[in-house]
């Protein structure tokens, strides 16, 4: 079976909000902190703050796999929460 891996560093969404968006989507927590969907998983990984002067913005990497139907259905409905900041 193919599978499909997308990556992006999330800007300014704390790591509890994306992953409560990912809950909302349909993933449930599975082991070593990886969420599971049908058909995909995803992986949060908290980064080091972006840092100009004294502002401080928290960065979260995210790393979504699986089916290229799943990834496909599940991508657009993601972006859409991130753009919104407030699903």
């Amino acid at each position: 079976m193919a599978s499909t891996t997308f990556e992006v560093t999330v800007t300014g969404i704390p790591l509890w909000l994306l992953q409560e968006y990912l809950e909302e989507l349909g993933a449930r927590p599975g082991a070593d902190g990886e969420l599971q969907g049908e058909g995909w998983r995803a992986q949060l990984t908290q980064l080091e703050d972006y840092r100009v002067g004294s502002l401080h913005v928290g960065r979260v990497r995210l790393e979504l796999a699986g089916s290229p139907e799943a990834i496909s259905q599940i991508k657009p409905a993601l972006e859409k929460k991130l753009l919104r900041a407030g699903g």
